[in-house]
């Protein structure tokens, strides 16, 4: 329900300030744009699930190699006790556990081309134990808000950017990067554990939380260590060779295991262009209507009213001026890294201002929860998000806060 309001109110705000604009101030303009932005989304939102389609027919493939022979329910008994604890809904091995594994260490690796497709296998998986079929269940939630937290070890596409803008080191946004979306996925983690009455203080939670934020802690002090270049190198070179493994070590597990590899690749592979195909409509649905709402102008509005209200209440405003990516960021990941590459333009302070490096900081904290929601809910027919919306958007906001944060506390 909470999903229908918020996406009809994109087009009913779109359309008032719209008419606001035509009427008061004359902009004969702004219909075109707005129609014109509806008809670009609607061929963006086909185009981006007609790209996926190789991709998921791909990964869907190779990750069925790696079910029948055993590579998931390996991983789901390593990581089994965790799992089990954030979502006990779900069996003890089954599928879904190395699944989320597969997806949330794509990401975290910054592989999105292979993150997607995990997760649609795992939603997927967790709609089979979803006693109602039309209504988010409790680890449907939980897993969407841990994807909409962003967690990123290597942030390479960002340091990526601010290189072709010209910065004079470009992974100075690192560190404050890496911390705050890890505060963003770990407060959001405990806010759905709450509502979720999942006891946090559980020794096992505790040992993870604590061993993960070891790694995160111990990668950050490498990482420190070596130069920009050096930096852009093990990104690269790591989360290749770690992707290859997973292909290759589920293909040779599947040959020891003497299973038909290839004939199970086909019969997974079949699996990936049927859920390409079934997103389009939830997809273009979403781009659509948030297009409206940005084409309408409503953000820079929005963003006029947080700069007079924190003047006047004596905060320094200087972060005001990123705040349409951040803001930007949960409705469309193209259109916040549109607006994050304007920000970094010589003209706009470039990529070593304070905003060229805090909107960079936004850009990599979060995921586009809209996007998200209607990607993955979408996949599996889920209409009734319950309280996914909230709880997404707050990971949302603690990374935007812990952003504005370390972007003072290194940069200002």
């Amino acid at each position: 329900m909470v999903l229908n309001y918020v996406w009809a109110g994109f087009f009913l705000v779109a359309l008032f300030v719209a008419l606001i604009k035509y009427f008061f101030f004359q902009d004969e303009q702004i219909f075109e744009l707005l129609v014109g932005g509806v008809f670009d989304s609607a061929k963006t939102g086909f185009e981006i699930s007609l790209a996926l389609t190789g991709v998921m027919t791909l990964f869907l493939g190779i990750l069925k190699i790696g079910e029948e022979a055993g590579a998931i329910r390996f991983l789901g008994r390593i990581i089994g006790p965790f799992f089990r604890k954030l979502f006990p809904e779900v069996p003890a091995n089954h599928p879904a556990h190395g699944q989320m594994i597969m997806n949330f260490s794509a990401n975290m690796l910054n592989l999105d081309n292979a993150a997607t497709p995990f997760g649609l296998k795992a939603m997927e998986s967790l709609q089979e134990l979803n006693p109602s079929k039309d209504t988010a269940s409790n680890a449907q939630i939980m897993f969407l808000v841990l994807q909409t937290s962003g967690l990123t070890l290597i942030p390479i596409n960002i340091m990526t950017y601010r290189a072709s803008m010209g910065a004079a080191d470009p992974s100075d946004v690192f560190m404050p990067l890496l911390i705050s979306t890890y505060f963003a996925t770990v407060i959001s983690l405990m806010a759905v554990m709450l509502k979720q009455k999942i006891k946090i203080w559980d020794k096992t939670i505790l040992g993870w939380i604590g061993g993960i934020s070891g790694a995160v802690g111990l990668l950050i002090w490498y990482l420190s260590t070596l130069s920009q270049s050096e930096i852009e190198s093990f990104s690269k070179v790591y989360s290749n060779l770690i992707l290859l493994v997973v292909i290759v070590g589920f293909i040779a597990g599947g040959l020891w295991k003497k299973i038909d590899v290839f004939d199970t690749f086909i019969t997974g592979a079949k699996e990936g262009f049927q859920v390409a195909v079934k997103i389009i409509p939830y997809l273009v649905g979403m781009l659509v209507a948030i297009s409206m709402l940005r084409n309408s102008g409503m953000l820079g509005y929005i963003t006029d009213g947080l700069a007079w209200g924190f003047a006047s209440l004596g905060f320094d405003t200087k972060f005001v001026e990123a705040l349409p990516v951040a803001i930007m960021r949960p409705l469309s990941g193209s259109g916040a890294r549109g607006l994050m590459l304007e920000a970094m333009a010589p003209e706009n302070g470039g990529p070593d201002s304070f905003v060229g490096k805090l909107v960079c900081i936004f850009q990599g904290t979060t995921d586009t929860t809209f996007y998200v929601i209607a990607l993955y809910f979408g996949s599996v027919g889920v209409s009734k998000v319950r309280y996914a919306i909230q709880y997404g958007l707050l990971a949302d906001f603690v990374g935007i806060v812990a952003a504005i944060l370390m972007g003072y506390m290194f940069f200002a």
